[in-house]
C-alpha cells in the first residue's frame, strides 16, 4: 500500500474551509492509486467522505482540476516517502533503500499510478504539464542523490543526470511490465534496477542488494 491515507465519517461536520481541501485531497489522491484516475468522481470521493458530492464541487470546479491535483499530491506524497532516511545516511544506504521501496509491492500502486498519469495526459493538457513537472521533480531528487553520491566518493560517475534517466527508464519498464502481467516473473528482473545502479556507479555487485 502507499503512504495516503483516506478518512471517511458517517456524518458531516463542519470543518475549516482548508482542512476540508485538503481531505477531499487525500482521498481523491488514495482513490487515484487504489483504482486509477478515472475512478475519482465527485460522487466516489463524497461517498469516500460521507458528505454530498456538491461539496466536492464546492472545492473542485471540474473534475479536470480535481484530478489534476489528486495526482500531484499522491505523487508527492509517495516521492518523499520514497526517498525518506536517516540524516546521517550515506548516499549508498539512501538509494540501496529507494531502490528497495520502488521495486517492492507497497509502492507498486504508484508505478501503476504513473503509467495511469502519463496515458491519461495525452488527452488532458492540464494533467499532462502536472505530470511533467512531477517527472522534473523526480529527477533532480535522484539525480541529486547520485551527484551526493559522486562526491562523497561513493560513486564513481562523470554524468549523475544520466545514471538517474537510466535508473528511472528500468524502473518505469519494470512497472509497466509487472502492470501488463501480475503474474509473470523470471529471473532476469529480479534486482534488475539494482544491479544497473551498481554497473552504473562502479559499485560491486551486491552493495545495493538487501542488507
Amino acid at each position: 500500500m502507499g503512504q495516503i491515507t483516506s478518512t471517511t465519517s458517517g456524518r458531516r461536520t463542519r470543518k475549516d474551509p482548508a482542512e476540508r481541501r485538503a481531505e477531499i485531497l487525500g482521498a481523491a489522491a488514495r482513490l487515484a492509486l487504489d483504482e486509477g484516475i478515472e475512478r475519482v468522481t465527485m460522487k466516489h470521493v463524497a461517498a469516500e467522505l460521507g458528505v454530498r458530492p456538491g461539496l466536492i464541487s464546492h472545492y473542485f470546479a471540474s473534475i479536470d482540476a480535481l484530478h489534476r491535483e489528486a495526482f500531484e499530491h499522491a505523487v508527492a506524497s509517495e516521492r518523499s516517502a520514497l526517498f525518506e532516511a536517516p540524516e546521517d545516511a550515506s548516499a549508498t544506504d539512501r538509494l540501496r533503500a529507494f531502490l528497495s521501496r520502488v521495486d517492492g509491492p507497497e509502492f507498486a500502486e504508484l508505478g501503476r499510478l504513473w503509467i495511469n498519469g502519463r496515458h491519461l495526459a495525452r488527452y488532458r493538457p492540464g494533467l499532462r504539464e502536472v505530470v511533467g513537472e512531477q517527472e522534473a521533480l523526480m529527477r533532480a531528487a535522484l539525480t541529486e542523490l547520485v551527484a551526493r553520491g559522486r562526491h562523497d566518493g561513493e560513486f564513481t560517475t562523470d554524468d549523475p543526470e544520466r545514471v538517474c534517466l537510466v535508473l528511472l527508464v528500468v524502473i518505469d519498464g519494470l512497472h509497466a511490465s509487472s502492470n501488463a502481467d501480475p503474474g509473470f516473473e523470471h529471473p532476469a528482473l529480479d534486482g534488475l534496477a539494482q544491479s544497473v545502479a551498481e554497473r552504473e556507479l562502479g559499485l560491486a555487485p551486491g552493495t545495493l542488494g538487501p542488507r
